[in-house]
């Protein structure tokens, strides 16, 4: 069964099937922010959508982190081990792309255990 949570005008933010949470890419609100300070508003919006679907970080299973300046990578990286204990990474990509939108240097795709 496939149960669908949070529509949007184009998609739904999560998509629940078997057990897993699929999320849809998150970007951060405040655009004038650096990488860090970018990660640490997506990581403090995936903790609302995960405890809204029943789930946590601790639960996170994988996630797909575009980011637009691999010179700013260790910010993104000291947001995000500040936010997530160690003993609850999950499995992680970073890909550089060239654009995310206007002022946009990071998005966020994760999945997570129900």
């Amino acid at each position: 069964m496939i149960t669908r949570h949070i529509q949007t005008k184009i998609n739904h933010r999560v998509v629940e099937h078997n057990g897993v949470l699929y999320f849809g890419g998150l970007v951060a609100d405040d655009k004038s922010k650096d990488m860090k300070g970018q990660t640490a508003e997506i990581c403090a919006k995936l903790d609302d959508l995960l405890a809204k679907v029943g789930s946590s970080k601790e639960k996170l299973l994988t996630a797909m982190i575009y980011i637009s300046d691999f010179a700013q990578k260790d910010g993104m990286n000291e947001a995000w081990l500040e936010w997530i204990p160690a003993e609850h990474l999950p499995t992680r990509a970073t890909i550089g792309v060239a654009e995310l939108g206007k002022d946009v240097l990071i998005e966020v795709v994760i999945s997570a255990a129900k």
